[in-house]
């Protein structure tokens, strides 16, 4: 197996990076940050329905992992049911674009639960293939590259995000509704086709399943004996509340500070090009210091962003409220996928994998429906001195109360070098 993978890890590493790169350019041009709120904007007032619109998709890709970990375990290759299922995470955008351009027929009543509809398979498509991809990714990259490969992998996802976020908010600016999103939706569908075919190009040798008896005996043993791993999910949950209000930057930057919808897509490319510049950096950071560091510094920017946001004078400050929501993005996406693989042993890592991501599911869906309760109840400043709250919360368990798991587990490197 370490022949195997010291023999295909650059291959491994260059496809996987492209896959990320085209998937990150579809996130661009439907972006779950500003593009998708702002079109659900159009079909309803509700705050809580257009935090929910950005929800769904974190929600539906970690809830069902759990679900599938017992297959995965039994798995030889796990390439192939990526392959599958993931066509349930691309298909979606195409009908978002479907659904965009008949709005005028559809009208708003229609569209809107289409949408949602759309919203929750796409979502739900991402959750079914997360475990076995995971998994993949955690066989084919040696432990002492993950930090770096998930950043790369994200960097070129934020590179390919923020080119297509310029260019939706240039669709946005200059065409009119719904042809606007629908064009939007449409190159999100084809950028995530070209990803997939990126995905069919790795090279994973075969290994040995494991016990199933064991192994299903070992979901309930893990959440029991090993007490880091339950303040790791502690902190990924405190981590959910400090970034419920980043779904509501762009809608309250247009409600509040009139910001311009062509705005509110550069603001994207904000979002975006923090994260190109933050993730190779933090994924570095992460493996030769520690990972458990470099997320504690995501949670205080996502704190500092929705500071910022609630004081912001001006449309200006967005810039740097969404800059700081990038780092923190960083923090919870690639530090989180990196971290999570450095839990348990090799035979564990689904189990690791699908509790860490299935339990913290609900506070995924529960954050933005609180967020935006807040948000019509009170005020977005609610919102956002929550997640303020929930952002310096997470910074002191990682700091305090989470060890790094690589203390806890050793690993024999690999080495990349041709003999």
């Amino acid at each position: 197996m370490n022949t195997e993978l010291r023999k295909h890890f650059r291959y491994n590493f260059i496809v996987n990076v492209l896959d990320g790169g085209f998937f990150g350019s579809a996130l661009g041009f439907a972006s779950f940050v500003t593009v998708l709120p702002l079109f659900v904007s159009t079909l309803t007032d509700s705050a809580i329905l257009i935090g929910l619109a950005s929800a769904i998709h974190s929600v539906g890709w970690q809830l069902p992992q759990l679900l599938t970990v017992n297959r995965v375990a039994r798995l030889r290759r796990y390439k192939p049911m990526v392959l599958l299922m993931t066509i349930h995470e691309r298909l979606p955008f195409f009908g978002l674009a479907i659904a965009a351009w008949m709005l005028p027929v559809l009208g708003p009543h229609r569209a809107l639960p289409l949408t949602f509809g759309l919203l929750i398979w796409q979502g739900l498509g991402g959750g079914f293939t997360a475990t076995a991809w995971q998994s993949l990714i955690g066989k084919i990259i040696p432990v002492e590259r993950r930090g770096t490969f998930f950043g790369t992998q994200s960097a070129a996802a934020n590179l390919g995000g923020s080119l297509a976020a310029i260019i939706a908010s240039l669709l946005l600016e200059r065409l009119s509704l719904p042809s606007n999103f629908a064009l939007c939706f449409l190159l999100a569908g084809i950028a995530t086709t070209i990803s997939w075919v990126f995905i069919t190009q790795t090279r994973e040798p075969e290994s040995s399943p494991a016990n199933q008896r064991t192994f299903q005996s070992n979901l309930g043993a893990i959440l029991r004996r090993d007490a880091n791993f339950r303040w790791f999910l502690v902190a990924r949950t405190l981590l959910q509340l400090a970034t419920m209000a980043f779904g509501f930057y762009a809608v309250y930057g247009v409600r509040y500070h009139h910001m311009s919808a062509g705005v509110a897509g550069l603001m994207t490319s904000v979002f975006m090009a923090a994260q190109i510049v933050a993730n190779p950096l933090m994924g570095w950071l992460g493996d030769r210091r520690s990972h458990r560091i470099v997320m504690g510094i995501g949670a205080y920017a996502a704190a500092a962003s929705a500071l910022l946001a609630w004081l912001a004078p001006s449309v200006s400050w967005f810039y740097l409220v969404f800059a700081l929501a990038g780092i923190a993005n960083v923090a919870g996406w690639t530090i989180g996928l990196a971290m999570t693989l450095e839990f348990g042993s090799e035979a564990e890592r689904p189990a690791y994998i699908g509790l860490t991501n299935t339990l913290v599911a609900p506070s995924t869906i529960l954050a933005p429906l609180v967020g935006g309760w807040l948000a019509d109840t009170v005020g977005y400043q609610a919102t956002f001195l929550a997640s303020v709250m929930g952002g310096l919360a997470a910074a002191l368990v990682l700091q305090i109360l989470v060890r790094d798991p690589r203390q806890e587990f050793c690993y024999e490197p690999i080495s990349i070098r041709p003999d």
